[in-house]
C-alpha cells in the first residue's frame, strides 16, 4: 500500500496557511500607510517603522523558533503564531496611538518569523522524499498568495467604505478603513489555529522525544505498519546521526576555504533586499499615487502588483530545474536593473503645475486655498514640489490630501510607472525570489549548511529592515527618481558579480564547484 498522499497533501495545505497569513500580515501595511500618517501626525521614519517593525520581530523569532520547536513541538510553536497573528490583528485594528499600533505590529511579526521557519519544517518532516518538493512549495506560493489576497481586500475595503450600503456605514467601514484592512486577518488566523488541530504531531519530533509508539500511531495513518516501523527505525538512525556529528561554529564560516562561498551567499542576501523589492511590496500605492493616477487608482494597481508576482513566482518553479540557477538570476536581475533605470527616468520627466482654477475643486469641504501660493509656478521634480507643499500647508493636511494634490498637477506617463513596477516585480519573482534560497542549498557544504543558510538568511532580514524603514524618507529626501536610480544602481553591480563570479550549481558537487573555481581563479580559490 502506497502513502496516501492526499491526507499528507491536505495535512501540508493546513501547515501551509501559516505561509499565507506570513504574505498577508506583511504586505496589509501597505494600504494603511497612507492613512495613519496624517491621522497620528507621523515623520517619515516613524511611517517606515509602523511597516519595518514586523521585520525586526520576524527576524527575532527565526533565530529561536527552532530551538523553541525542539523543545514543546512544531505545531504547538505553529499554534501559538496563529495566535499571536490574530492578537495582533485585532490590537492593530483598535490601536489608539502610533506606539501601540507599532508594538500590535511586533507582536504579529513573531508569528510572521515563527511560521516562516516552521511551516516548511514541518512538511518537509511529514512528506514523502518523492513529493516533499512540491509540498514544501505550497508554503512559497502561499507567502506569494497571501502578498496577493492583502492587496485586493485592501482595495475591497477602500471600495465599500465609499459604497452607500446601509451596514458599511454602521460598521463605519468609510471612517475606519484602514483599521479594517488591518483587522481582517482575525479571520483567517483563527482558521489557522483550528485547523491546526486536525494535524498531527511531527513523527520526527515524537521520536526525538523517544515517544516511538505515537510516532508509529501518527505514520501508521497513511502508510503500512510495517512500513511505519521502518521509517521510525530510519529517522531513528538519522536523529542518532545528527547527535554524534560534531557541533558547527560559526568561526568555520570564514576559514580560507570558505571565503569565496560566504561572499556568494552575502552578496546574494544582500543583493535580494537591497534592489528595493519589500520597497514595492509594502509601500505599493504610495509608489504609484507619486505617478499621479489617485488613490483609488493606485489601489488597483497594487492588485497587479500580486498577481504578477504570484504568476511569476509560479514560472519560476517550473522552470529552475530545466533552465539553471545561474540563467534565470542572470536574465531576472537584467530585468530587473532595466526596470529599475526605467522608473527612475519616468520619475525624472514629471513636472508639477497646479492651476489656480483646481485648487478650489481638489477636496470637499478642506480649505486649500494656501495653495494659491504656489499656483502657476512649474516644479521640475517632486523633490522642490513637496518643499513648496510644506511652505504653505501644515505637514498633517499635506499627508492626507497628497494624493489629490499631486493628481491635478502632475505631467508625466504613469503608464511607463506601472510597466517599471510590473516589469521589476516580475524578474524578481523568476530569478531572486526563488532562486536565492535553492543557491544557498546548493551552495554550502552539508557540514555547515544549517548554520551558513542562517548567517545570511539574518543579513538578508537586516538589509530587509533597514530598506523598508527608510523608504518613505528616502522618496522625501532624495525623490521618487532618485531611490529608483540607487536601487538600479545596486542590481547592476549585482548583475555583473553574477555574470562573473557566481557558478552554475544545478546537479553539481561541491567538489565540482570547487575545481570549476579553482580553474578560473576566480577572485579567490577555494
Amino acid at each position: 500500500m502506497k502513502r496516501r498522499s492526499p491526507v499528507i497533501s491536505m495535512f501540508a495545505m493546513i501547515v501551509a496557511l501559516g505561509g499565507l497569513l506570513m504574505g498577508f500580515d506583511a504586505s496589509v501595511i501597505s494600504g494603511v500607510i497612507k492613512f495613519i500618517e496624517p491621522e497620528f501626525g507621523l515623520t517619515k521614519l516613524q511611517l517606515g517603522w509602523s511597516v519595518a517593525s514586523l521585520t525586526f520581530t520576524a527576524t527575532l523569532a527565526m533565530l529561536v523558533a527552532g530551538p523553541l520547536s525542539d523543545r514543546i513541538g512544531r505545531r504547538t510553536v505553529l499554534r501559538y503564531a496563529a495566535i499571536l497573528y490574530a492578537v495582533s490583528a485585532l490590537a492593530s485594528a483598535l490601536a489608539p496611538t502610533y506606539t501601540f499600533l507599532v508594538i500590535a505590529r511586533m507582536i504579529g511579526g513573531f508569528g510572521v518569523g515563527a511560521s516562516l521557519i516552521l511551516a516548511p519544517m514541518y512538511i518537509a518532516e511529514m512528506a514523502p522524499k518523492e513529493i516533499r518538493g512540491r509540498l514544501v512549495s505550497f508554503n512559497q506560493l502561499n507567502i506569494v498568495i497571501g502578498i496577493s489576497l492583502a492587496f485586493f481586500t485592501n482595495y475591497l475595503i477602500l471600495k465599500l467604505g465609499k459604497s452607500n450600503l446601509n451596514w458599511v456605514s454602521t460598521w463605519k467601514i468609510d471612517e475606519h478603513n484602514w483599521r479594517w484592512m488591518l483587522g481582517l486577518e482575525t479571520i483567517p488566523a483563527i482558521l489557522y489555529f483550528c485547523g491546526l488541530f486536525f494535524v498531527p504531531t511531527s513523527p520526527r519530533w515524537l521520536i526525538m522525544k523517544g515517544r516511538y509508539d505515537e510516532a508509529k500511531l501518527v505514520l501508521s495513518k497513511y502508510v503500512e505498519p510495517s512500513q511505519a516501523d521502518k521509517t521510525v527505525e530510519e529517522i531513528k538512525e538519522h536523529i542518532a546521526l545528527d547527535q554524534n556529528k560534531e557541533k558547527v561554529s560559526v568561526k568555520e564560516l570564514f576559514v580560507p576555504a570558505m571565503r569565496l562561498v560566504l561572499m556568494i551567499g552575502i552578496v546574494v542576501a544582500v543583493l535580494q533586499q537591497i534592489t528595493g523589492i519589500n520597497s514595492v511590496f509594502f509601500y505599493a500605492p504610495m509608489i504609484f499615487e507619486q505617478s499621479g493616477i489617485g488613490t483609488d487608482a493606485s489601489f488597483i494597481q497594487a492588485i497587479l502588483v500580486g498577481v504578477t508576482n504570484l504568476v511569476f513566482t509560479i514560472l519560476a518553479l517550473l522552470f529552475i530545474d530545466r533552465l539553471g540557477r545561474k540563467p534565470l538570476l542572470s536574465a531576472g536581475v537584467a530585468g530587473m536593473t532595466i526596470c529599475l533605470f526605467l522608473l527612475a527616468y519616468g520619475f525624472s520627466t514629471a513636472t508639477y503645475t497646479l492651476s489656480a482654477e483646481s485648487i478650489p475643486t481638489l477636496v470637499e469641504n478642506v480649505d486649500l486655498s494656501a495653495l494659491d501660493n504656489i499656483a502657476g509656478t512649474t516644479y521640475n521634480s517632486d523633490i522642490e514640489f513637496n518643499e513648496a507643499l510644506a511652505s504653505v500647508l501644515p505637514s498633517d493636511v499635506v499627508a492626507a490630501h497628497k494624493s489629490e494634490i499631486i493628481k491635478a498637477s502632475i505631467l508625466m506617463n504613469p503608464k511607463l510607472i506601472l510597466v517599471g513596477i510590473l516589469g521589476f516585480v516580475a524578474s524578481f519573482a523568476i530569478s531572486l525570489g526563488p532562486v536565492m534560497w535553492v543557491l544557498f542549498s546548493e551552495l554550502f557544504p552539508n557540514r555547515i549548511r544549517g548554520i551558513a543558510i542562517s548567517f545570511v538568511g539574518v543579513i538578508n532580514s537586516s538589509v530587509s529592515l533597514a530598506v523598508q524603514w527608510i523608504f518613505p524618507w528616502q522618496l522625501e529626501a532624495l525623490g521618487s527618481a532618485g531611490t529608483f536610480a540607487i536601487y538600479g544602481a545596486f542590481a547592476l553591480i549585482g548583475l555583473l558579480f553574477i555574470i562573473r563570479v557566481i557558478p552554475e550549481t544545478k546537479g553539481k558537487s561541491l567538489e565540482e564547484l570547487k575545481n570549476n573555481w579553482s580553474k578560473h581563479n576566480v577572485l579567490y580559490k577555494m
